[in-house]
């Protein structure tokens, strides 16, 4: 069977990729050997943030009085709440079929292998081999959990993301392998059920892609709440014979033992590009990656690639964002390269972080005289009625031009927040701008507006 495209992965680069490329007139099909809406509805994005909320109620429960308001008997039960969380991302992946039968999208069950002249084998799960063809075929297949020679990933002692949030029984203890987002937001989770939870970091910092100050204020919040952290340290062995697991940690300090009934493994993700054709049709690979120009094309020429398994960041409204700018360039359209300099990043423990555009560090690396804001939460009167007061937001701007370099934000609802300076940054606002946009009372969001005031001396709440 023909087809205008063929995308193979249903993921957040797929299935919108297949929508928009529908909307504008093309004959599609995706092909996909699992759930529809890929890892990040089913065993990522979605599921964990409905983990995080019910950690996030547990704890408001927890902490009642703080508000005035009493309760007896606060308990939490593990498996219900792993259910809701299986339970939302059910409803998610089945929005998605809704969304294929309404923009006429053909689903392939299968897994899905490119070969010569523009066509895909789909091989379903009775063996079967089916072939089909394609004007051109976009390859979305994602990423898993990687895995180091000295961690492996057996699902039971040693697990990935996929199986920390399916977990039949609550671990009495955790040690996590790596403190970025996955990392930290698990850490999070666990931590507020009751899991004894310790974070392991090679790096100095934890979150070590964040604004450093970002990164001292969430490890100050890690540790209030109890959970160990241990930077400039690697996990060197495993030994998971007996009941648990017993890691061996070198540390600047020496070698320590730890004992824990699990270790997460969360350092990081391997693109899913094995056994898919690429080698068989002469696809450039470089570093775990399909090598592609600004709108996606590999070095073959009908042959596309988007999201985690190309160069940028692997997150998933990246995806989509290179999916829909693929197939309007495909369509005749002129849109423009994504911005890589302009991608927002969320971290949805608590308290959250989101930021976007340089650091304060790489700022000054590249040469600018900066204006540099910042406003405590502590500080917004929304914050402390919230009784979330912890975090901050800070502003990077360039001082000879008023450019918006970097927003970074720690606190609660930041996430919701950070749209602002990615629109701002997307417009060129600059910080004049910002300063006099009138922003509503009581807000987290008049906190961005705060910031920028104090960059330029004109701070009125502190």
């Amino acid at each position: 069977m023909k087809y205008d495209i063929i995308i193979i992965g249903s993921g957040p680069g797929g299935y919108v990729t297949g929508i928009r490329a529908s909307q504008l007139g093309f004959k599609v099909a995706i092909v996909e050997k699992e759930n529809l809406g890929g890892i990040c509805l089913n065993w990522g994005c979605i599921p964990t943030k409905a983990l995080l909320k019910s950690a996030q109620v547990y704890e408001y429960l927890k902490h009642v009085d703080s508000y005035g308001l009493k309760a007896k008997e606060i308990d939490k039960d593990f498996g219900a709440v792993i259910k809701r969380s299986r339970n939302v991302a059910d409803g998610m992946s089945k929005g998605v079929q809704f969304l294929m039968k309404k923009n006429k999208i053909d689903i392939l069950d299968g897994f899905g292998k490119i070969k010569t002249g523009k066509k895909v084998e789909v091989i379903g799960s009775d063996n079967k081999v089916t072939e089909y063809s394609a004007d051109y075929i976009i390859i979305a297949t994602g990423a898993r959990s990687r895995e180091l020679p000295f961690l492996p990933i057996d699902g039971k002692k040693v697990i990935g993301y996929r199986e920390a949030m399916n977990l039949p029984k609550q671990p009495k203890s955790m040690i996590i392998v790596g403190s970025g987002a996955i990392g930290v937001e698990f850490g999070y989770f666990y931590n507020s059920m009751g899991t004894q939870v310790t974070i392991v970091e090679f790096l100095p910092n934890v979150v070590p892609l964040e604004d450093e100050e970002v990164s001292k204020q969430f490890e100050r919040s890690l540790k209030k709440s109890k959970i160990k952290v241990m930077t400039n340290s690697s996990v060197t062995k495993v030994e998971t014979s007996g009941k648990g697991v017993i890691a061996t940690v070198n540390t600047k300090k020496g070698e320590q033992i730890l004992e824990a009934d699990i270790i997460l493994s969360a350092v990081g993700i391997k693109s899913n590009i094995e056994n898919i054709g690429l080698e068989d049709v002469g696809i450039v690979i470089d570093k775990d990656k399909i090598l592609v120009d600004d709108f996606y094309q590999t070095n073959l020429p009908g042959y596309y690639a988007i999201g985690d398994v190309v160069p940028g960041p692997a997150l998933a409204h990246v995806a989509s964002a290179e999916g829909i700018t693929c197939v309007e360039k495909l369509a005749g359209l002129n849109p423009e390269p994504v911005d890589y300099g302009n991608i927002p990043g969320c971290t949805y423990a608590s308290p959250e972080i989101a930021s976007v555009g340089l650091t304060e560090t790489q700022a000054k690396e590249k040469g600018y005289e900066l204006k540099i804001g910042k406003f405590p939460f502590s500080a917004s009167g929304k914050a402390s009625a919230a009784g979330t007061p912890e975090g901050f937001v800070k502003v990077i701007f360039d001082a000879k031009y008023g450019e918006w370099l970097g927003c970074h934000m720690i606190g609660a609802g930041v996430t919701d927040m950070i749209a602002e300076a990615v629109l701002g940054r997307k417009l060129e606002t600059t910080g004049h701008e910002v300063l006099k946009a009138i922003h509503p009372h009581p807000t987290m969001s008049e906190a961005v507006m705060e910031a920028v005031a104090d960059a330029y001396d004109e701070v009125i709440h502190l």
